[in-house]
């Protein structure tokens, strides 16, 4: 028998079809039974089944399934190991059987009904070392599955994992705890106060505290006169599960990274017939539905949190997030929002990246954050969403009252708390001259050109996809710099080879015809995703990251190659970049595994891109006495001058005690960079500056100077970087940088620059 047109099996990578199915169900198991009747109409499949596992009795149980007998749901169990569901799950690998019933481990269950299907596919339900049950299709026709189903079936399992564990999860007996939070007053000694800039920007609001140690309810008072009825929770359910649909929606149109990621869970949980059912037990009972919804709050809580594993105890901000939209729905009615920080100023503690894009969906106006929490990428997020930012170690801020008005200058790093008609109005003031200069700055031209004529090339960061958009209507040509880890520090669970193809297909298609640099995952050290159990590392910007982890996590490295690879397929000038190469043996390593993948894709007859350039991105000094053979082995370079610097001076720029010895005008670094452009423009090799160094006034005209002439910057500095171009013959340029090589100290070097800038007048162009 001819197999099915396979063409829908794009449709399983589509992360919104399975949310729908989550938004439609009516509970946990029929959005099961939902998903197998999908998975079963997309694989052309008889049956489809979904096993979970079960923590007590140790066993695979049927949950939901398309074809076959359905009063086997809940009959059908199977230990480890026991039976082609036992042994998937026992092994974590698919199992794909022309002919099932021959296959040794075989296991034969009447009440299933299943003797006419000979073929058989199961993938395993898992993330990392969490295994969460098996899913199954199988088919009447011997050998009925192929290579690129088992791939689709992986997809489709690496879904369900977050919503089947949310599931498999809310189960057992926890005890009652009573939490007091703490509400002060605000001190009068934190009406002005200054911190560091992470994100630029103005904002004015009325602020709100988010303390993931305090939970989501700080800030709702209840109204102890007040009475709420059974039906009041009934309505209050329903509007939470409404405004979460819509709010999935909306942020997957601005964030495609984060689909679903967000609200999935909190629709999961809220799905979930024993956390909706506890509360309305416990009202019939007598209790008030606000003490009704606190209290079965704290019960999930406390099971997500007595995990040991950090992705599981992260489930306790969900359960806290979507309790306080229940509550603010009961207490305050539909007509009024339920949401903790919309159109506020937030001031936390600590936030991931996961957190950032929680408090964005809810259109929050600016971040405070105190006692340090924070890392590099998430002051990335903020600046890609265009929040602005500032990082402070005054804590007390934490506890002024809810609604407190403040005015954040995240361009001074000034907070004003409280603020006098003064002190708003020059903020109002500076807000619309910000406007008109965005305005100005969106006047580029398609093409960028020295004064005396030479061609210069303006490429893009690319945080999020949603940069995109900026960077097309400032006329980018191209993607210089594409960081891979976002997806993987949303997250939960790694996104899957699936999950990855979608966003890069997507970055590709954005950018059609033009470059797209993709850097491989520059995760590890102090750039962990929650869900890692890499442990605290002492030195960990020395340690193990970039494509040091990858090469330790080889398969993590090659789902991604393979994502990349696939989704350039019809790409016109796709690129793949390494971070952190320190030798040509890693180099050679790295681009092994890009031919590997290439040859694994190519024998399962996969669509992908034959011929990327592959480059390096330089980062560490020893490359410097190895820069001639590396150049003659890539097909590009970049340079990543902020690890440079970092690296080259042994200076950690995170860190404030020696943040005075990040000098980006050290002579070693003028000199340094000037040695690679030297080798990539002797061998005729692109080379690329990607880093801040890019965009800052004073360094564009060096750059110029030593022959760099692609300039990769984030979009918003893609007007600034043009003018300043445009104002320098090569001439001039190389003057420039003659004059900035030609000094031996910093003081030396500082001066010249500072005279440099008089004499062109850098100030006036940015």
């Amino acid at each position: 028998m001819k197999k099915k047109d396979r063409r829908h099996l794009s449709l399983l990578c589509d992360i919104s079809e399975l949310a729908a199915l989550l938004i439609g169900s009516e509970n946990i198991q029929s959005f099961f039974q939902l998903a197998v009747e999908l998975v079963a109409r997309h694989m052309n499949a008889d049956v489809c089944s979904i096993y979970l596992f079960d923590d007590v009795s140790q066993e695979l149980v049927l949950k939901a399934t398309k074809g076959l007998n359905p009063e086997a749901v809940g009959q059908i169990r199977m230990k480890i190991g026991e039976g082609l569901v036992g042994t998937t799950f026992k092994q974590l690998k698919p199992l794909n059987e022309e002919y099932a019933s021959s296959h040794p481990n075989f296991k034969y269950f009447k009440e299933a009904r299943e003797d006419p299907f000979h073929s058989f596919l199961a993938v395993p339900i898992a993330r990392r070392e969490e295994k969460i049950g098996v899913l199954v299709v199988q088919h009447r026709t011997r050998s009925f599955f192929n290579e690129i189903d088992v791939i689709a079936m992986q997809a489709v399992a690496s879904q369900l994992a977050g919503a089947v564990g949310n599931a498999r999860l809310l189960v057992g007996r926890i005890r009652l705890r009573e939490e007091q939070l703490p509400f002060h007053r605000i001190p009068e000694h934190l009406k002005y106060v200054i911190g560091e800039v992470a994100s630029q920007g103005y904002a004015f609001a009325q602020a709100t505290t988010f303390d993931k140690r305090q939970g989501a309810l700080v800030s709702i008072e209840i109204d102890t006169d007040s009475e709420y009825s059974l039906e009041d929770f009934h309505q209050a359910l329903q509007a939470t599960a409404a405004q979460l649909q819509d709010l999935q929606y909306r942020f997957f149109q601005r964030l495609p990274e984060s689909t679903a990621l967000i609200f999935t869970a909190h629709l999961m949980i809220l799905k979930d017939v024993r956390f909706a059912g506890e509360m309305e037990n416990l009202i019939k009972s007598g209790v008030p539905p606000p003490e009704a919804i606190k209290s079965v709050m704290q019960r999930y809580v406390e099971l997500y949190s007595s995990s040991p594993h950090p992705h599981i105890k992260e489930k306790t901000h969900d359960v806290q997030d979507l309790a306080g939209r229940i509550l603010r729905n009961l207490i305050h009615g539909i007509e009024e929002d339920p949401f903790l920080s919309e159109n506020r100023i937030v001031i936390a503690r600590e936030l991931y990246p996961s957190d950032v894009l929680k408090l964005a969906s809810e259109d929050i106006k600016g971040i405070i954050l105190v006692g340090g929490g924070v890392t590099t990428h998430v002051s990335i997020l903020a600046r890609s969403l265009e929040i602005p930012m500032i990082i402070t170690n005054r804590s007390e801020l934490l506890y002024i009252p809810e609604g407190t008005p403040v005015v954040m200058d995240a361009e001074t790093g000034a907070i004003y708390v409280q603020p006098s008609d003064d002190i708003i109005l020059s903020y109002e003031s500076r807000k619309q001259t910000g406007l008109k200069a965005e305005t100005l700055y969106k006047e580029v031209a398609a093409k960028t050109f020295t004064c005396d004529g030479v061609r210069i090339r303006l490429l893009a960061n690319i945080n999020l996809l949603h940069d995109l958009v900026l960077a097309r209507e400032l006329k980018a040509e191209g993607v210089g710099l594409y960081r891979t880890e976002f997806p993987f520090l949303f997250r939960s669970a790694l996104p899957s080879e699936e999950e990855q193809y979608v966003i890069y297909k997507k970055l590709f298609d954005e950018m059609s015809g033009n470059v797209v640099t993709i850097r491989t995952l520059d995760i590890g050290g102090d750039k962990l995703p929650f869900y890692s159990n890499a442990g605290v590392e002492a030195n960990p910007a020395l340690g193990l990251r970039a494509i040091r982890f990858l090469f330790r996590h080889r398969e993590i490295f090659d789902q991604q190659l393979r994502a990349i690879l696939r989704a350039a397929a019809e790409a016109a000038n796709p690129r793949i970049m390494f971070p952190m190469i320190s030798s040509l043996d890693e180099f050679r390593q790295a681009k092994q595994a890009v031919y590997d993948c290439m040859q694994e894709l190519a024998q399962k007859k996969m669509p992908h891109h034959q011929t990327p350039f592959i480059g390096v991105l330089v980062e560490i000094p020893s490359v410097l006495e190895i820069i001639d053979d590396l150049v003659a082995e890539s097909d590009f370079l970049s340079i990543g001058t902020n690890d440079f610097v970092q690296y080259m001076l042994a200076v950690d720029r995170a860190n404030e005690k020696v943040s005075e010895f990040y000098r980006p005008d050290h002579p070693a670094v003028l000199r340094a960079l000037a040695k690679i452009s030297k080798a990539a423009n002797g061998q005729q090799k692109e080379l690329s500056i990607c880093g801040e160094m890019a965009h800052e006034p004073a360094y564009i005209p060096f750059l110029l100077g030593i022959g760099v002439q692609i300039f990769s910057v984030y979009p918003k500095f893609l007007s600034s970087v043009q003018k300043i171009i445009s104002a320098f013959t090569i001439s001039d340029a190389k003057m420039y940088a003659d004059q900035l090589l030609a000094e031996t100290t910093l003081k030396g070097v500082r001066e010249a620059l500072t005279r440099l800038s008089k004499t062109h007048n850098l100030n006036e162009l940015k």
